[in-house]
């Protein structure tokens, strides 16, 4: 192996062009690796219509069901992908979801004797209600199963958040843990004025911004409910929504029901380098999920001083230091209104954190956390050669 370059294979169901917190961590990855000469080969699900531009992702069949609209799912057998995969000698694999692709990618480290690192990005247990024909907490509780089962056959796994850490040790997970939290890069930023000029917003408008999927378990009914209450009382604010997900019917009938149709606007799924023109463009971040471990939305939303206001749980809040950057309420819509309209009437309130919040991402590096996953390949590919070597040697002294 050599030090200075390794042969990283990166496992995922979720990639590019699907939008989600899973896939664009994995693409700000893939790119610093490669950015610092190591070699990365991409194994993931087949997009319907999508052409890669990276000649070293490899896509295997796929298939939507109606628990995964707009998540293509692998289905076997893979020995096309196994023959590509045996082109190369690869020195780590580093998968980022533990379903079927995640098991590919372990079943085959086993197989190859490779060592193998696991991002766990997701609570999983928080997305039962898809299974809609098992009982809730069956589905949970076998959720939780595997996932204590795959992370514990894992030589380390990198977590971005210390909420995400503590799942992983409430429910038995040993394996050796490491917080690497998912750098922010810093591209060409937009001006606010060019920003809200291509989107037509009002010189008087004000924009309340949500970006992620539109899905039950990122509790939207909490954020529009608390929009009722905001947009009631201040008619230049606006509510816009960057994304889409089975759940959207029931969010335009609660836009409906809630009478602030007029006021909110579903931009719906936009490419990633589009997205931040709407950062750009608002004046505050609005995220009600307690599902994630560790929101990226709102280290986005930061850098181009967003102060964002977020429920507690899950790592989504885990980025606000409250009072400087943002502020975190509890899961309650009156809290949320209040603490939203205490930031939007106060012009010097948002002005110092807009600020602070400019300032405390700058220190969120990608190439940090490049060298930080890095040194965790290397521990692990360490480890391996050692128990080889000691193995070896206890060998040679049992046939003495």
């Amino acid at each position: 192996m050599n030090r200075d370059r390794l042969r990283v294979a990166i496992f995922s169901d979720s990639a590019l062009p699907i939008l989600n917190g899973v896939s664009v961590s994995l693409d700000i990855l893939i790119g610093e690796l490669r950015h610092q000469g190591h070699s990365v080969h991409l194994f993931t699900a087949r997009y319907p219509g999508y052409q890669d531009p990276d000649p070293n992702t490899y896509r295997c069949r796929a298939i939507e069901t109606p628990i995964s609209r707009g998540y293509p799912v692998s289905y076997p057998p893979f020995y096309r992908m196994l023959k590509k995969f045996r082109r190369h000698e690869f020195d780590v694999i580093h998968t980022h979801t533990p379903f079927f692709l995640g098991m590919v990618g372990f079943r085959w480290a086993e197989a190859h004797g490779i060592p193998i690192v696991s991002t766990y990005h997701t609570l999983y247990d928080r997305y039962a209600h898809y299974f809609k024909l098992l009982p809730h907490r069956y589905v949970r509780f076998r959720i939780a199963k595997h996932t204590n089962f795959y992370y514990n056959h894992m030589d380390h796994v990198i977590t971005p958040s210390e909420a995400s850490l503590k799942w992983l040790r409430r429910h038995s997970v040993t394996s050796p843990v490491t917080v690497i939290p998912t750098g922010i890069p810093r591209g060409q930023m937009i001006s606010r004025s060019d920003a809200r000029q291509a989107l037509g917003i009002a010189p008087d408008q004000r924009i309340m911004l949500y970006v992620g999927r539109l899905a039950r378990e990122k509790n939207l009914g909490v954020l529009f409910e608390m929009a009722a209450q905001t947009l009631a009382q201040d008619r230049t604010l606006r509510l816009w929504l960057v994304g889409d997900g089975p759940f959207r019917d029931e969010c335009m009938a609660m836009t409906r029901r809630l009478h602030i149709g007029d006021q909110v606007r579903f931009v719906g799924s936009v490419p990633r380098a589009e997205v931040d023109k709407f950062y750009a463009a608002s004046d505050l971040f609005v995220f009600a999920s307690i599902t994630e471990t560790q929101g990226l939305v709102v280290q986005e939303a930061m850098t181009y001083g967003l102060p964002a206001i977020a429920v507690t749980g899950g790592g989504a809040s885990a980025s606000i230091v409250e009072g400087v950057n943002g502020f975190v309420v509890k899961n309650d819509p009156e809290a949320f209104a209040q603490m939203t309209m205490s930031v939007m009437q106060n012009d010097v309130l948002h002005a110092k954190l807009s600020d602070q919040a400019l300032k405390s991402v700058r220190n969120q590096g990608v190439s940090q956390m490049c060298e930080d996953v890095v040194s965790v390949y290397r521990g692990v590919i360490d480890r391996k050669l050692e128990l080889s070597k000691y193995a070896s040697d206890a060998w040679a002294q049992a046939r003495h």
